[in-house]
C-alpha cells in the first residue's frame, strides 16, 4: 500500500471488501481537542483515536509523547475495528504530520497495510466527499478488530544513538526554523537543536493546496538539505509525532524504503532537554 492516499481513492475504498479502517486524529498543539471536530464533522464512519491518551504513554522523562504500551495500543485497534489482513487511512486537519505518527506506529507494530489521506480532511471537503456527524458503533462479531501489535518493526533511536547519527550520518529536525535555531521554544524547557542536526520543516513537505509534493520534488528537496542515498538517516522533532512525517517523506522520496526505513528518534526534543543534553544553536 502506498503511504499516501488520494480523498478520491479513499472514497472508493470505504465499499471495497476487506473494509478500510478509517482513522481520525486531529490534533492541536496546545488545544482545543480535536475530537471536538470530529464530533462536528467528519469522513463516514472514522473512529476518532486520541494522540496524546490512546497513541502514546504518558508524558515524562521519555519526552511528551512516548510511544505506547503495545498491549494498550492493540486495545485502541481493536476497538477501532483494524484487522489483519486490511487496511487503515489516518487523517488529520492539516498536512498530514499528526496522521504519519499512525502510519508509523503501525509498521512499528508490523501492520504494514497504512497510508495517510494526502492533504488531510480539508482535502477530503474540498474534493466535495460527504461528511457525517454520526459517530459509528464498534465493531463487534466477525467485524471485529483482531489486529496483533508486534512491536519494533521500525527502528527506533534512543538519545545517544540520535547523537551518534546527526556526527556520523544525518538527522534531520523536522521543527520551524526558529525553533530548530533556537529563537524560540514554545513548549520545551530548551531552545535549539541536537548538534549536527540538519532541519528539515514537516511544513515543506506540501505544496500551497496542502497537498504532498511528489516524489522528485521530495527527493530534490531533501538532497538540498544534504540526504544523499546510501547515508544513514533519521529524524525527531519535539515529542516524536511529526517527525514520523519526516520518514514517511523520505520513503516516498525514494531515499528510503519500507524494507530500509529511516530511523526515529522517539523521545525527540522532549526527551533530549530532560536528559539535560548538548544543546546547539544557529543555523
Amino acid at each position: 500500500m502506498h503511504p499516501l492516499i488520494t480523498p478520491e481513492a479513499l472514497s472508493d475504498a470505504l465499499s471495497a471488501r476487506p473494509a478500510t479502517v478509517v482513522l481520525d486524529v486531529r490534533w492541536r498543539l496546545g488545544g482545543p481537542p480535536g475530537r471536538q471536530d470530529y464530533e462536528v464533522s467528519h469522513v463516514p464512519g472514522a473512529v476518532y483515536v486520541d494522540l496524546d491518551t490512546e497513541l502514546s504513554a504518558p508524558p515524562g522523562v521519555g519526552g511528551r509523547h512516548p510511544l505506547p504500551d503495545p498491549g494498550l495500543l492493540q486495545e485502541v485497534l481493536r476497538r477501532a475495528g483494524v484487522r489483519e489482513g486490511g487496511h487503515v487511512v489516518a487523517y488529520d486537519a492539516g498536512d498530514g504530520s499528526v496522521a504519519a505518527r499512525v502510519w508509523w506506529l503501525l509498521r512499528w507494530a508490523g501492520y504494514g497495510e497504512v497510508a495517510v489521506l494526502d492533504g488531510g480532511f480539508a482535502a477530503w471537503e474540498a474534493a466535495g466527499l460527504p461528511v457525517t456527524a454520526e459517530v459509528p458503533v464498534p465493531p463487534t462479531g466477525d467485524a471485529a478488530g483482531d489486529v496483533v501489535v508486534r512491536p519494533g518493526q521500525m527502528p527506533v533511536l534512543e538519545a545517544d544513538e540520535a547523537a551518534a547519527l546527526a556526527q556520523e550520518g544525518v538527522l534531520l529536525d523536522a521543527r520551524a526554523a526558529a525553533r530548530y535555531r533556537g529563537e524560540t521554544e514554545p513548549v520545551d524547557p530548551k531552545a535549539g537543536h541536537i548538534p549536527g542536526a540538519l532541519n528539515a520543516p514537516t511544513t515543506g513537505h506540501v505544496g500551497g493546496d496542502g497537498r504532498w509534493l511528489g516524489a522528485a520534488e521530495l527527493a530534490e528537496r531533501f538532497e538540498g538539505i544534504g540526504v544523499s542515498g546510501g547515508v544513514a538517516v533519521g529524524a525527531y522533532c519535539g515529542s516524536g509525532v511529526t517527525a514520523s512525517s519526516v520518514v514517511l517523506a523520505l520513503e516516498v522520496a525514494g531515499i528510503t524504503s519500507a524494507e530500509k526505513p529511516a530511523a526515529l528518534y522517539a523521545g525527540s526534543w522532549s526527551n533530549w532537554c530532560a536528559l539535560d543534553r548538548e544543546v546547539a544553536t544557529g543555523a
